[in-house]
């Protein structure tokens, strides 16, 4: 293995903290990019794009390191739930996904020199049917504000999972094994 520099295209703390307990050193440079869905464009298609984009810009603006870039998403019936607006909108969000399951995608790329290694990592996530009480009280903490779907599995929403299939960590916003075994496949 050849000695790298890791750049984490993401302003996440979870993307920062995944990284950090799998032992990585990195350095944190946020992409600068527009991250809004193109008229058509399909859930897969837009995580997927966003991860490139987000690649090649931290790329262009840092060369010679290896850029890990990332965007998750919260599907529910071909709907991208983003981050929400104003606690209104969170509330209105998880009523939708009360009582029913839900994809989380995060698009995924791994570019160093003139290699990029791209995909999509898809989990599924079913809800406990919720109260209005469960809603509120955890909108009050200010917590899904911050995150699409306007829930962090990993914090105060973790009651209201009843089941996944697929990876945790991705939910959490990077799939780290995932990203792991690309990192060695390109030789870091």
């Amino acid at each position: 293995m050849t000695d790298f520099q890791i750049l984490l295209a993401s302003a996440s703390p979870r993307r920062r903290e995944l990284l950090a307990s799998a032992g990585f050193r990195f350095q944190v440079v946020p992409a600068n990019i527009d991250e809004s869905p193109l008229p058509g464009e399909l859930p897969r298609d837009h995580a997927l794009r966003l991860a490139c984009e987000k690649a090649a810009w931290t790329s262009t603006h840092h060369p010679g390191g290896v850029v890990v870039a990332a965007d998750t998403i919260v599907v529910l019936e071909d709907r991208i739930l983003a981050k929400p607006a104003d606690p209104a909108d969170a509330r209105r969000m998880l009523r939708d996904l009360s009582g029913r399951a839900h994809t989380v995608m995060t698009g995924v790329c791994v570019r160093t020199g003139g290699r990029e290694d791209a995909w999509v990592e898809e989990t599924q996530v079913e809800f406990r049917k919720l109260t209005d009480a469960d809603i509120d009280a955890y909108v009050a903490t200010g917590e899904p504000m911050d995150k699409a779907g306007a829930y962090g599995i990993q914090g105060g929403a973790a009651h209201m999972v009843l089941r996944i299939e697929g990876s945790y960590t991705n939910v959490v916003g990077l799939p780290l094994a995932q990203v792991v075994e690309h990192l060695r496949r390109m030789g870091c």
